[in-house]
């Protein structure tokens, strides 16, 4: 059931959420308020190191001297809270690896951490979600 509630803002403050509304594609104000409190409590949950899954992507040259070997090493350490691990080959030179996980927020934090730092990654992100605190 929705529950609808007013929001005073300084009118330069709702020219600029106006914008991001449009420019972010929303259809409305809504759309726009309930997708940024949802993005708000994510964030919180991660705070407070709750359950998340995540996407660890890896851009590397796998001539690099030991780096696979680095980073297959870095996913043993940590095979509880890896889901899947996919390889695809980009090119001669470089490989993308995605691991899927789902873990405590500073442990998947961690991991992604060591992966991005490991000489020889040209690129490396972490991407967190959760359901609101329901993963278990």
């Amino acid at each position: 059931m929705l529950q609808r509630f007013s929001v005073s803002l300084d009118e330069d403050l709702l020219a600029r959420f106006d914008e991001y509304v449009r420019d972010n594609g929303y259809g409305n104000r809504s759309e726009a308020v309930r997708d940024l409190i949802r993005k708000g409590l994510v964030r919180q949950e991660w705070e407070r190191n709750s359950q998340v899954i995540g996407v660890v992507t890896l851009v590397y040259d796998h001539h690099r001297p030991q780096l696979q070997e680095r980073v297959t090493e870095l996913q043993h350490n940590y095979y509880n809270i890896i889901t899947s691990t996919t390889h695809v080959h980009m090119d001669h030179h470089n490989c993308l690896e995605v691991t899927i996980v789902k873990g405590r927020a500073a442990e998947v934090q961690e991991l992604a951490q060591g992966l991005i730092a490991l000489r020889g990654v040209k690129d490396g992100s972490l991407t967190m979600s959760s359901t609101g605190g329901k993963l278990r």
